[in-house]
């Protein structure tokens, strides 16, 4: 009899599909998730990454493809049978039972003895900090907490894999903010590995160890956060992931890696590794925190282009501009407003000059 062979990669999803009739919803997607890790599924609506997560809980049926969890092919299991709980954006917490039966609910359901039950749902109480609101109602907590009951309720039964939906979608922006650190360093405490469905990129790049950026039922790129907005690896993610300003041209020159490309009446560089000839059409894509904005040139920046500022946006910690290019689109510019003095060195109307290294440029065949 040969001893199981656990796998590196502690989920693997292998070209799983979902059909609706004749609408595709997921479309042969697979990936490898390591024991532990936090994996965002990132997308706009219908894009396929909520019915992705439900075939990974059960409740969708694939078409076609497998889910093997710690070596197992569960994709024939029953939701109940699955060693997975899902926690849903609503958070779907019992209003006529206190915190504490919220937590134990589904602890009774499993018929752990009573000792071990009130063991495991102090734990919870404990972890999630909520210990001093066991006896109160779902109502009688803020939003913030009520997130946290359902994380614990979610938690109480150690499943081996966690799904979260929207996890903090119903939670207004600053308080969003200040749970996403607290969730995370819940998760990793306990090892629990982590699928979570979000739209909301800021919420993805803060949490997830690693992003799938989907699109019409397909993952167009897996990385982590730093990759997935340094180096995207098509325009849609690029466009997708914060903001960019995309710039259509030729090439004129190579050198190594060095491509010069002609815009209008000038020449932009960009650095890329992209295996492309003179001639060819491309998109130079650059993001608006990389550009240099100033009413005079700089020599240390290869790239600068010359136009007037249209709009001018204050938003607290950057001023944001957008600056008429020519005939050409019209430039996002982000600044970090680094120094408490009125920052109205540029106003709207103003001659300015665009700059940023070719570097900080992204190449794109067009």
């Amino acid at each position: 009899m040969h001893s199981e062979i656990k796998p590196l990669n502690f989920l693997m999803i292998e070209n799983l599909k979902k059909e609706f009739g004749s609408t595709v919803a997921v479309d042969s997607i697979s990936l490898a998730i390591p024991k532990g890790q936090i994996f965002a599924l990132l997308g706009s609506s219908g894009c396929g990454k909520s019915t992705l997560l439900r075939m990974l809980a059960g409740f969708e049926t694939a078409t076609s493809g497998r889910i093997i969890l710690d070596g197992r092919d569960i994709s024939s299991f029953a939701p109940y049978e699955r060693p997975i709980n899902m926690m849903f954006q609503s958070y779907a917490l019992f209003p006529h039972l206190n915190v504490y039966e919220n937590i134990a609910f589904g602890l009774k359901r499993m018929g752990i003895q009573k000792s071990e039950l009130e063991s495991r749902v102090d734990e919870m109480l404990s972890m999630v900090k909520l210990a001093q609101y066991a006896k109160r109602k779902p109502h009688e907590l803020s939003g913030g907490q009520q997130q946290r009951v359902a994380l614990a309720r979610s938690l109480a039964r150690k499943p081996e894999l966690l799904l979260l939906d929207e996890p903090l979608g119903a939670l207004d922006k600053k308080l969003r903010q200040d749970t996403q650190f607290e969730l995370v360093n819940i998760l990793k405490n306990i090892n629990v590995t982590c699928v979570m469905v979000t739209h909301d990129q800021d919420e993805a790049m803060t949490m997830a160890d690693m992003i799938g950026v989907m699109s019409e039922g397909k993952i167009l790129q897996v990385g982590n956060p730093h990759e997935v907005y340094e180096n995207p690896n098509c325009q849609f993610v690029a466009d997708f992931i914060g903001d960019i300003n995309m710039i259509s041209g030729s090439i004129v020159s190579v050198t190594n890696s060095n491509f010069a490309v002609q815009i209008s009446e000038s020449v932009l560089h960009a650095e890329s590794a992209l295996s492309l000839g003179i001639g060819q059409k491309v998109t130079i894509a650059i993001r608006p925190e990389k550009i240099f904005i100033s009413r005079n040139i700089n020599n240390s920046y290869s790239n600068s282009l010359k136009g007037h500022v249209k709009e001018i946006g204050y938003l607290g910690k950057s001023v944001f501009y957008l600056v008429n290019i020519g005939d050409g689109p019209s430039l996002k510019v982000m600044e970090i407003n680094s120094e408490r003095i009125d920052g109205s060195r540029i106003n709207i109307g103003d001659p300015v000059i665009c700059q940023w290294h070719p570097s900080s440029s992204i190449l794109f065949s067009s």
